[in-house]
């Protein structure tokens, strides 16, 4: 609260006053001058129930008398400063006189004195300029920890980003973006562990290319290569397939995991398809530099185990079982331009597609003869661009 007609400047809202001084007088001529211009006091008579209070109040200003019996003023400042929790509270030493006293004040950390009898304006002046302090100090502890807080919470927030950004890179190793950034958003990887799955599986390779290959320079290779893993790369993301591996010419792409693909056959049969047109827009450009290459796919349905395979730092995901090698040995025997297909996934198919029965093909590796079909393209209005993907 403030006196009637008192014009002078008052301290900042709340300022806590604690006045310790052993003789009752002093103490009622602090609260005296200091609450009427609205500071909080509260006062102790020793050094020792000083201490006991500051474990319980919080306050932004001591004024601390130096002559009591007990603990006197200095000793009681010294445990002040010496407490972390107070140690940068401010403390006004209330001196008698004298040049030592006050030196050995300043010795013991006191922040600033007054001699008694002291003058009103003199020591408001000094409390208020202290509590100023006081609370600007405050207010920067506050703010470091917040900027503390707020950089650990980056770090974490970046270490989850990159953690993030590197499950990403590995997923997408063998998923469609779309895919991987859906698991990466859920979270759950379960996929990784091993499982079973009726899955349907394409194979693709160059006809030629062996020999290509070994009459051409190694930057020829790598260009056709580029341009072949690049066409038909755009397509097993397009159509949301996943990738098992590339190994030279040979790419493995197989359908109804991880997600679940209720179309799985005919989804497939339309990225070989697509990947047939890709490659003969390649083939003729190919042909103009003298390289004679052809493009065959197989493709197979049936059950596989699939997972995560490698070592820390490379993982592959992959499927092993019978359909792997009844696709690789269907592509093998495959002409160029030719997508033969294995029966299950003939049966798979809807009459939007044009096939052929080609027989009974005796595969090496397979132990009995596969009643083969040949994929010649799609009727009337089917188209082959991938449809809406499968919920």
């Amino acid at each position: 609260m403030t006196i009637p007609g008192d014009a002078r400047p008052q301290p900042p809202t709340g300022v806590r006053v604690l006045v310790v001084d052993d003789l009752e007088t002093n103490r009622k001529l602090m609260h005296a001058v200091l609450e009427p211009r609205g500071f909080v006091v509260h006062s102790e008579q020793s050094g020792e129930a000083a201490l006991a209070a500051l474990a319980e109040l919080d306050v932004d200003v001591v004024l601390l008398d130096v002559l009591m019996p007990g603990l006197d003023g200095y000793e009681t400042c010294a445990r002040i400063k010496a407490d972390p929790r107070t140690a940068l509270l401010p403390v006004v030493m209330v001196t008698a006189s004298g040049t030592q006293q006050r030196l050995r004040a300043l010795e013991v950390g006191a922040d600033d004195f007054i001699t008694k009898p002291f003058d009103q304006a003199e020591l408001i002046a000094r409390v208020r300029s202290l509590a100023r302090v006081k609370r600007l100090h405050a207010t920067i502890v506050e703010q470091a920890a917040a900027l503390e807080r707020w950089n650990a919470e980056l770090e974490s927030r970046v270490a989850a980003q990159v953690e993030d950004l590197e499950r990403l890179s590995r997923l997408r190793r063998f998923l469609s973006p779309q895919i991987a950034g859906l698991i990466l958003e859920t979270g759950d990887e379960s996929f990784l562990e091993s499982h079973r799955r009726d899955i349907t599986t394409v194979f693709t390779d160059l006809r030629g290319f062996t020999a290509f290959a070994e009459t051409s320079e190694p930057e020829e290779t790598m260009s056709v290569l580029r341009d072949y893993h690049e066409a038909l790369g755009e397509l097993v993301f397009a159509y949301e397939g996943t990738l098992e591996h590339f190994a030279g010419d040979g790419l493995m792409v197989f359908f109804n995991d991880p997600p679940p693909c209720p179309d799985a056959p005919e989804r497939a049969v339309r990225m070989a398809l697509d990947m047939r047109d890709r490659i003969d827009e390649l083939t003729a450009s190919w042909r103009r530099h003298g390289h004679d290459l052809g493009f065959g796919v197989g493709i197979a349905q049936g059950y596989a185990t699939l997972g995560r395979v490698g070592f820390e730092g490379r993982w592959d995901y992959a499927a092993i079982g019978t359909v792997t090698n009844v696709a690789a040995r269907l592509c093998a025997a495959a002409a160029a331009r030719q997508i033969l297909i294995s029966p299950r996934v003939r049966a798979g198919l809807d009459n939007g597609f044009e096939t052929r029965p080609i027989g009974p093909l005796e595969l090496r590796g397979i132990s009995r003869p596969l009643e083969v079909h040949e994929v010649i393209g799609v009727l009337g209005d089917h188209p082959t661009a991938p449809q809406e993907a499968p919920p």
